[in-house]
C-alpha cells in the first residue's frame, strides 16, 4: 500500500491540475465583438468567467448554473452595458450583487426561481433603463426592491405569481418608466385604491400591458381622471359578461391607444354580446385597436359610434362580411381593416379620413370608388381584388394621394395614367398582374414620384417610353418580368435621380451600351438571376455613384474583353456568387483582378469554378497564377523544341547528301583517289560519253580512270549513295558535261549541286565544264548558279572538226594531269603545256 505522504505527493499536483481545467479557466466563452461582446451560452459555468477582458460591454451568461449571485460578481467588468442571466438557476441575489455596473442599460433575469432578492440587490445600477424578470417567481411588487431606479424605463415583469394590481407607491419615484408588462399574471380584480400612485405619475407616459390576466372585475371609475399613453388587454376574459363589466370599470380614463381582444391562439370569448363594448363610449381615446374575435356580426359594430372621435382605428382579424353606413361626421384619420375576410369593398365616404389600409381580406368583388377628398396614404395590398381601371382621382375619390399600394391582387388594368394623382409618390404594383402597362406612358403625369415598385407583374417591355415622366423617380424595382429579345434598352432617360435599381430575375442576356448612360447618382444595381454571360458587357462606367452591384446567379464565365474595364471608384459592394466562372489560363487576367479586388467581393469563399471539369467546385480565389507561368513556360519550351526540331529535321532533309559528302571528305581526304573524275551527264549525251570521251581519255596517253555510273557504282546501293561515295569521294576531279539534255535533267542538276560541295570541302578538287553544245541563254538561266559559273570560270567547249577536236582533248588532257601524282615511268604528256580556251559558249569567243 503507498505511504500517505508520498499519496499525498501524487494527489496534490493530480488536484492542482484537473483545477486548472475548470470550466472557467477554458475561456470557452464565443468572442463576438473583440473585446466589447462575449456569449458565454450553456457552457456549464458556476461562476462568472475570470478571464473576461474588463472592457467587455455585452455578455451573455445564459443557460448556466450560477445559482447565486454574490456581493460584487461583476465588479471586474465596469464597463458593462447589457448582462443575459436567462435560466441560470439564480436563487439568491445578494446585496450588491451588481454593484459597480455604473453604465449597465439593461439587465435580463428570465427564467431563474429567485427565492431570496436581497434589499439591496439591484444597487449601483445607476444608468439601468430595462429590467426583465420574466418567469422568476415574483409574487408581488411591493417587495421588488426597484424603487431607487430613477432612470428605469422598460419593467417587464410578465409570467409571474402576481395577483394584485397594486402599484406601489415607490412607482411615484420612478420618472422615467414609460413600459410596464404586467400580463399572464394572477391579476383578476383592479380596485381604485390599487391605482393611487397612476394619479402621480407623468400624464401619457406610462404604457401598461395587462394582457391574459384572469380580470373578472375592473371596479367603477377606478380609472378616473388617469391618464396613459397605452393600455393592453388581450385574451383576458373568460365571457362577454366580464368584458362588459371591466370595459365599463375603464370609465373616465384618458388614454392615447386602447387595445382590445384576444390572441390569435388564446381564444375564450364565443357569441360577442353587441353591449359588450358600449363601456367605450365614457373613455376618451385617440387610437383603438380591437383584434381576433370570432362571430363579430355586423349588429356588433354600434360600438363605433362611441369611437366618432378617435383619430385612429384599426380592426383586425374581426371576421365580418362587410363594413356600411358610417356617418360622415366620424373623425378618423386612420383606418386599418385588416384580414376581416371581406366579401365587399366597403363604401366609405368620410371626408377626415387620410390614411386608409384595407390588407389581407380577400375580396371577392372588384374594387368600388370611394369617396375620401383628403386621403394621402392607400394601402390595397394582398386582397386579390381585380381592378377594371387604373388610376385616377375618380376611382380614388381624392387628388392629395401620395403613397398608393395597390401589391398582390388579381389583374389591373391601366386605362388611365393617373390623372388628378399628380402629388404621388409611393405606388406598389408588386405581383399584381399590370394590363395595358406597356401601350402607352402610364406614368407620364407622376411627376413626383419617389418610388416606383413593378416586380413580378408580367410585364413584357416593349415601348421604350414606359418611364416617360418619373424625372423624380429614386426607385425603382422591376425585378421579374421580361424585355423584347432578353435585351435591356435605354429606357431611363431622365431618371436622373435614381438611386435604387432593381432589375434581377428579368431574363436578361444583353444590356445596352447607353442602357444606364442618364443614371448618375444610381448607387445600387441589382442584375442577380438573369442570364448575363460576361462581367464586362455591363455598361456601369457613366455610374458614379455606384456603390453595390450584384451580378450573382447568373451564367458569367469571365470578361468579354482581355482586361476587364475599371469600376467606377465609388463600388463598395460586388456580388459575383453563383456564376459559371471558367478557371482557365485564358483568362488569367479576369482571375487576376477577383485577388486585387476581394475587398469589394461579397460572399468571395462562393465563387466557385464551373469549368473546366477537373476545377469544377474550386473556389475562383484559390486559382493561381503559377499554374499559368509554369504551363506558359513548358508551352513555350515545347513550342520552341518542336520547332527547333523541325527546322532540323528539314535542314537535314534538304542537306542531307551535303552532310554525307563533308562526312565522306573527313574519312577519305587523306588518301590516294581511285578515279581521275567523275563524269556528270545526261543519258541523252551517253554516246557521246562513251565513244569520245571514255575511249579518248582512257585508252589515250596517258591513259585516265573515270567514275562512270552505268559501270562504276555498285549494284544494289542507292544512287545518291553511289554517286557521294564512288564519285565524289574516290575521284579527284568532276567533269560535269553541259548540255541542254542537262539542264532539263533532275539528278544531272541535284550531281552538280553535290559537285558544288564537293569543291568547297576539297581543298584540291576541281570541276571541268565541257559544254557539249550551244545552251540557250533563257534556258541556261533558269539554273542560277551555273550560269554564273560558265560566265565567270574556264570550260571547254566540244568542236566536232579535227582541228577543235585535236585542241580540245590536249586541254582536257591538262586539266586532267593538274594534281594527279606522276607515274613510275614519269611519263607525262607532251601536250600539256598548252593554254585551256575561256571562250563562253553562246559567243564562241573569250569574253
Amino acid at each position: 500500500m503507498m505511504p500517505p505522504t508520498r499519496l499525498a505527493g501524487t494527489l496534490i499536483p493530480a488536484m492542482a491540475f484537473l483545477s486548472c481545467l475548470r470550466p472557467e479557466s477554458w475561456d470557452p466563452c464565443m468572442q463576438v465583438v473583440p473585446n466589447i461582446t462575449y456569449q458565454c451560452m450553456e457552457l456549464g459555468l458556476y461562476k462568472i468567467p475570470s478571464n473576461i477582458p474588463t472592457s467587455t460591454k455585452k455578455l451573455d451568461l445564459s443557460f448556466n448554473p450560477l445559482r447565486r449571485l454574490r456581493s460584487y460578481s461583476f465588479s471586474n467588468f465596469s464597463e458593462l452595458q447589457v448582462l443575459d442571466l436567462s435560466r441560470c438557476e439564480i436563487q439568491i441575489i445578494e446585496d450588491d450583487a451588481f454593484q459597480g455596473l455604473k453604465h449597465l442599460s439593461t439587465l435580463i433575469l428570465t427564467g431563474n426561481p429567485i427565492q431570496s432578492l436581497a434589499r439591496g440587490a439591484f444597487s449601483g445600477l445607476s444608468s439601468l433603463q430595462t429590467l426583465v424578470a420574466v418567469e422568476t417567481n415574483l409574487a408581488s411588487l411591493e417587495d421588488f426592491p426597484i424603487g431607487h431606479l430613477k432612470t428605469l424605463k422598460k419593467l417587464n415583469v410578465a409570467h409571474n405569481l402576481i395577483n394584485s394590481f397594486k402599484l406601489p407607491e415607490y412607482f411615484s419615484n420612478l420618472p422615467s418608466l414609460e413600459h410596464l408588462d404586467l400580463s399572464n399574471n394572477k391579476i383578476q380584480n383592479i380596485y381604485h385604491k390599487d391605482l393611487q400612485v397612476l394619479h402621480q405619475m407623468p400624464p401619457f407616459k406610462l404604457s401598461l400591458d395587462l394582457s391574459l390576466n384572469p380580470l373578472d372585475f375592473i371596479q367603477q371609475s377606478a380609472f378616473k381622471e388617469i391618464k396613459l399613453h397605452e393600455l393592453t388587454l388581450r385574451s383576458n376574459f373568460n365571457s362577454t359578461d366580464a368584458m362588459k363589466t371591466c370595459v365599463q370599470g375603464l370609465a373616465g380614463l384618458k388614454i392615447n391607444r386602447l387595445v382590445l381582444g384576444e390572441f390569435k391562439n388564446e381564444r375564450t370569448i364565443k357569441d360577442l354580446d353587441k353591449s359588450a363594448l358600449e363601456g367605450l363610449c365614457n373613455l376618451t381615446i385617440e387610437e383603438f385597436r380591437l383584434t381576433y374575435l370570432d362571430d363579430f356580426s355586423e349588429d356588433c359594430i354600434g360600438f363605433l359610434n362611441c369611437l366618432a372621435n378617435v383619430s385612429a382605428i384599426s380592426l383586425v382579424s374581426l371576421y365580418f362580411n362587410k363594413l356600411e353606413g358610417f356617418p360622415k361626421d366620424f373623425q378618423w384619420q386612420y383606418l386599418k381593416l385588416a384580414n376581416s375576410k371581406f366579401q365587399y369593398f366597403p363604401t366609405l365616404e368620410l371626408a377626415s379620413l387620410k390614411k386608409f389600409v384595407f390588407t389581407d381580406n380577400k375580396v371577392l368583388s372588384p374594387f368600388t370608388e370611394v369617396n375620401l377628398p383628403n386621403l394621402e396614404f392607400l394601402d390595397l395590398s394582398r386582397n386579390g381584388m381585380f381592378f377594371k381601371g387604373c388610376c385616377s382621382h375618380r376611382d380614388l375619390g381624392t387628388t392629395r394621394l401620395k403613397h398608393l399600394d395597390l401589391s398582390f391582387n388579381d389583374a389591373i388594368t391601366m386605362s388611365s395614367n393617373f390623372l388628378g394623382l399628380e402629388q404621388l409618390e409611393h405606388l406598389d404594383f408588386q405581383h399584381s398582374s399590370l394590363k395595358q402597362a406597356n401601350d402607352f406612358s402610364v406614368f407620364l403625369a407622376l411627376k413626383n414620384l419617389l418610388y416606383l415598385d413593378i416586380s413580378y407583374t408580367n410585364t413584357h417591355v416593349i415601348f421604350h417610353g414606359i418611364f416617360d415622366g418619373l424625372f423624380s423617380l429614386q426607385v425603382l424595382k422591376m425585378a421579374g418580368n421580361s424585355f423584347q429579345d432578353n435585351f435591356l434598352p435605354n429606357i431611363f432617360t431622365n431618371m436622373q435621380s435614381l438611386t435604387v435599381l432593381d432589375l434581377s430575375k428579368c431574363q436578361l442576356e444583353q444590356v445596352s451600351q447607353v442602357a444606364f448612360s442618364s443614371l448618375p447618382k444610381l448607387q445600387l444595381l441589382n442584375m442577380s438571376h438573369n442570364n448575363l454571360l460576361f462581367l464586362d458587357t455591363l455598361p456601369y462606367q457613366p455610374l458614379h455613384a455606384l456603390r453595390v452591384l450584384d451580378c450573382s446567379f447568373n451564367r458569367i464565365v469571365a470578361s468579354k474583353r482581355q482586361e476587364l474595364q475599371p469600376f467606377p471608384s465609388s463600388l463598395a459592394s460586388l456580388n459575383l456568387t453563383r456564376n459559371d466562372f471558367a478557371c482557365a489560363c485564358e483568362h488569367l487576367s479576369f482571375l487576376q483582378w477577383f485577388k486585387d479586388h476581394r475587398h469589394l467581393l461579397v460572399g468571395a469563399e462562393q465563387m466557385l469554378c464551373v469549368n473546366p471539369s477537373d476545377m469544377e467546385g474550386v473556389p475562383v480565389l484559390s486559382f493561381r497564377n503559377s499554374t499559368c507561368q509554369m504551363s506558359k513556360t513548358i508551352i513555350s519550351v515545347s513550342v520552341l523544341t518542336v520547332l527547333l526540331v523541325s527546322v532540323v529535321a528539314v535542314l537535314v532533309y534538304k542537306f542531307y547528301f551535303h552532310l554525307m559528302l563533308l562526312a565522306g571528305c573527313k574519312r577519305y581526304g587523306r588518301g590516294e583517289s581511285t578515279y581521275d573524275a567523275f563524269v556528270i551527264y545526261s543519258s541523252q549525251d551517253e554516246d557521246w560519253v562513251r565513244n569520245e570521251l571514255v575511249k579518248n581519255l582512257e585508252e589515250g596517253v596517258p591513259p585516265f580512270q573515270l567514275c562512270l555510273h552505268y559501270r562504276d557504282f555498285i549494284p544494289g546501293v542507292a544512287i545518291a549513295a553511289n554517286i557521294i561515295q564512288e564519285g565524289f569521294h574516290k575521284s579527284r576531279k568532276v567533269i560535269v558535261v553541259v548540255s541542254q539534255h542537262f539542264i532539263q535533267s533532275r539528278w544531272c542538276i541535284f550531281e552538280y549541286e553535290i559537285a558544288q560541295t564537293w569543291q568547297f570541302l576539297s581543298s584540291h578538287a576541281g570541276i571541268i565544264f565541257i559544254v557539249l553544245q550551244k545552251v540557250e541563254k533563257t534556258l541556261l538561266r533558269q539554273q542560277v548558279e551555273l550560269y554564273r559559273l560558265l560566265s565567270r570560270n574556264t570550260y571547254l567547249e566540244w568542236e566536232d572538226s579535227v582541228l577543235g577536236r585535236h585542241i580540245f582533248w590536249r586541254r582536257l588532257r591538262k586539266a586532267l594531269l593538274d594534281g594527279k601524282p606522276k607515274s613510275a615511268e614519269g611519263t607525262e604528256d607532251a601536250e600539256s603545256s598548252q593554254h585551256l580556251a575561256t571562250t563562253p559558249a553562246w559567243e564562241g569567243k573569250p569574253p
